[in-house]
């Protein structure tokens, strides 16, 4: 099963942390699938992973009653009765039609694919932990927050520190996407510097002081 990796970051009020995929959206997303496919069509609901995004597939589409609209708003008509009894004895399910309205507390109506036959969710990972204040249009903060970050990488690096020290350092499990945000342009701008550049696995990075 795919790891849901944790992003995190450290700030002055604590630290802040984002999933890859919203877990409890993605909880109910499966249990949808599993109590409301129609398996008349001879078909079992469908995971599928990606490298960008999980995909949940159920056969049999909506109810010919319900209309996409009603559905997004959380009106469900249940295919299942009995399944959905058994998921409600063992407390999987609340209410039911819950489930579409707390997949879009996390997401927005785009993820969810109506077909005649079929009917998809999908999930795109979050790469970043700060996906979602891209979202918020405030650049001029997000530019502050990396500026600030930029600031403690380096003083953090005054003493040489492996690219490893420093993503565990600031709480990122995500050491590709951290390198790239963070480290690259230290280095492009004279910031920091390889400590054995033609050795991969001895390598360390150090402040550059500036004059």
């Amino acid at each position: 099963m795919l790891k849901n990796t944790i992003y995190a970051k450290i700030e002055y009020n604590g630290r802040k942390e984002v999933e890859m995929i919203d877990s409890k959206a993605l909880k109910e997303a499966v249990i949808n699938v599993i109590v409301h496919s129609d398996y008349t069509y001879n078909t079992s609901p469908i995971i599928e992973l990606y490298y960008d995004r999980i995909e949940i597939t159920s056969g049999g589409g909506l109810p010919q009653e319900l209309s996409q609209e009603e559905s997004l708003e959380g009106v469900t008509a249940p295919r299942n009765k009995e399944l959905i009894r058994v998921f409600k004895d063992v407390d999987l399910i609340e209410n039911i039609g819950s489930c579409v309205l707390r997949i879009l507390e996390a997401y927005d109506k785009s993820c969810f694919k109506f077909m005649n036959h079929f009917l998809r969710v999908s999930f795109k990972y979050k790469e970043t932990p700060f996906d979602y204040e891209e979202n918020t249009g405030n650049k001029t903060t997000k530019k502050i927050k990396v500026k600030l970050q930029e600031k403690n990488i380096l003083n953090f690096c005054k003493e040489a520190k492996t690219l490893k020290e420093i993503t565990s350092h600031f709480g990122f499990k995500n050491i590709a996407t951290f390198k790239k945000n963070y480290i690259n342009p230290l280095l492009e701008n004279g910031s920091l510097q390889l400590t054995i550049p033609n050795q991969p696995k001895n390598r360390k990075y150090i402040t550059i002081l500036q004059k």
